[in-house]
């Protein structure tokens, strides 16, 4: 494996445990606030429509990341052979 597809894995890599990581923060923050605010909703209606916006926002912003890390997956040499060339290209201009 050439120096670039190492440095394109080690990229791709860390986009994935980031993404790994958002979700796991976005689940735990949507159902934190969810179980902390449900003792003082009055309404079983109310309660419902807290629900399902609840899971709704969690299905959509996760299922949006694994789309995302499937792009990259897809397109990891493109993506991000670009990005270390430009930050290469950075490197050298500046020394």
């Amino acid at each position: 494996m050439s120096d670039l597809q190492q440095r394109i894995e080690a990229l791709y890599r860390s986009d994935l445990r980031g993404s790994a990581l958002l979700i796991i923060c976005l689940w735990a923050t949507i159902l934190f606030v969810l179980f902390m605010t449900w003792p003082y909703i009055p309404h079983g209606g109310i309660k419902a429509v807290v629900a399902i916006a609840a899971a709704a926002v969690l299905i959509f912003n996760t299922a949006a990341i694994l789309a995302m890390v499937k792009h990259y997956k897809e397109d990891k040499e493109f993506i991000y052979g670009l990005d270390i060339k430009n930050a290469d290209a950075a490197r050298n201009s500046n020394s």
